[in-house]
């Protein structure tokens, strides 16, 4: 099991990081020799990766999950029902404790803080704002769709105005839970998905030569 788990940390990490990159061709003997992984291991590791969406079947061999647009949409779509919810029932549950802790973590962003770093802050702050409801349901299923499009954020966040507008939404959005005005947060946070949505295909377009030529596989 530590085997397994160090493996499959790995690899999730360089596919995240696009280390390696959508579309990328995997062996289990090459992984293997790579990694210095055992194959029972290994293969415990590429099939929970399969059922993160991260990676996918290719033949006898596996490969790096392509960005898909339409997943990306359709995401958007469950993470916008998901956490407008969730933000009305954390305006009625959450305990004030709770809200100034996540308030104060926000207040240690720094827009030096690497691209990457803040791609999972990102996250984890959308993770722990829907677990806010005090329903581990909504939190997980949160959790599972950033997961699904961490490859894909760095790009709506890759310059020190993105990150800073990003971190300005965010707060508004814990000052809005903060005062239980439910009905505005709920507002502020659909914009905000809706928004992050937005600017992420007009990069995803306005990138989509550079993507291809580094080997990023976009797929319709």
């Amino acid at each position: 099991m530590p085997e397994q788990t160090h493996v499959y940390d790995r690899l999730r990490a360089q596919i995240l990081d696009l280390e390696r990159t959508p579309g990328a061709r995997l062996t289990e003997r090459g992984l293997e020799v790579e990694l210095g992984a055992s194959r029972t291991p290994l293969r415990a590791a590429l099939m929970r990766l399969e059922s993160d969406g991260l990676v996918e079947r290719d033949g006898r061999a596996w490969q790096v999950s392509p960005i898909d647009l339409g997943e990306i949409a359709r995401l958007s779509e469950l993470r916008d029902a998901l956490e407008t919810a969730a933000v009305r029932l954390s305006c009625m549950r959450a305990d004030d404790e709770a809200i100034a802790s996540l308030a104060e973590r926000l207040g240690r962003f720094s827009l030096e803080t690497p691209n990457e770093q803040s791609v999972r802050a990102g996250a984890h702050f959308h993770v722990e704002l829907a677990g806010l409801c005090g329903n581990d349901y909504f939190s997980d299923a949160v959790d599972a769709a950033m997961t699904r499009l961490a490859r894909t954020r760095w790009l709506e966040v890759r310059t020190e105005d993105a990150r800073r507008r990003s971190w300005e939404e965010h707060r508004e959005i814990v000052d809005l839970v903060a005062a239980r005005d439910a009905d505005a947060a709920a507002e502020r946070i659909h914009h905000h998905i809706l928004g992050t949505h937005e600017r992420l295909l007009a990069a995803l377009d306005a990138d989509a030569r550079t993507l291809r030529a580094r080997g990023l596989a976009v797929v319709g």
